[in-house]
């Protein structure tokens, strides 16, 4: 199973997310996707992911994160032992979202909705100063984000895979070109044994 994890104020909606979707679709492995639209509250983020993990054994799952997705799928592999990918993740985003407290709005709908100030405190709960098992991740970060700095990205999953793209921006508008190697990756963890 590939579990999607999008950023913040991002859906299912996401470019990334659809793509993924629509490249498990024509593998005719749909059914092993799913990328639900996480709420404002890390905390009830995590349990509506682990929710949709529960009962399955590790070697079977694969967390895909996206931005703030990333920071969540870093957390719940360190917990699970699964595979995790990750996209432009956000390595410190307590400091990060600190800015966002109160009313903001959802990038895909415009619908307003409220990240409340215990939800910085929720994000620090999930925090994991370092990676154990760094072949568990791949990490694909692009020196042109706007938003984050891939260098700690890089440095805070030194001796994952990673894929470093010169220029690009934070939403990975050239992810077609990384979706093999991405899939390639999970490949090893969702393949069930005969």
């Amino acid at each position: 199973m590939m579990l999607y994890l999008h950023g913040f104020r991002s859906s299912p909606q996401s470019f990334k997310a659809r793509l993924l979707a629509e490249r498990m679709q024509a593998l005719g492995r749909a059914h092993e996707y799913q990328c639900p639209q996480l709420p404002p509250s890390p905390a009830a983020a995590i349990a509506l992911a682990q929710s949709l993990l529960a009962g399955r054994p590790a070697g079977e799952v694969v967390l895909v994160g996206s931005s703030l997705g990333g920071y969540y799928a870093t957390w719940l592999a360190e917990r699970i032992g699964c595979r995790a990918v990750l996209l432009n993740p956000a390595v410190a985003p307590p400091a990060d979202l600190e800015k966002y407290v109160g009313t903001t709005t959802a990038w895909h709908s415009g619908e307003p909705f409220e990240f409340k100030r215990e939800y910085i405190d929720e994000l620090r709960a999930l925090a994991v100063p370092r990676i154990t098992r760094p072949e568990r991740y791949f990490l694909i970060a692009a020196t042109g984000d706007e938003v984050l700095d891939w260098r700690d990205m890089t440095a805070h999953y030194a001796g994952a895979r990673q894929l470093v793209i010169q220029g690009g921006d934070h939403g990975l508008s050239g992810f077609a070109e990384q979706v093999d190697a991405v899939l390639a990756f999970c490949d090893g963890a969702m393949e069930k044994p005969a």
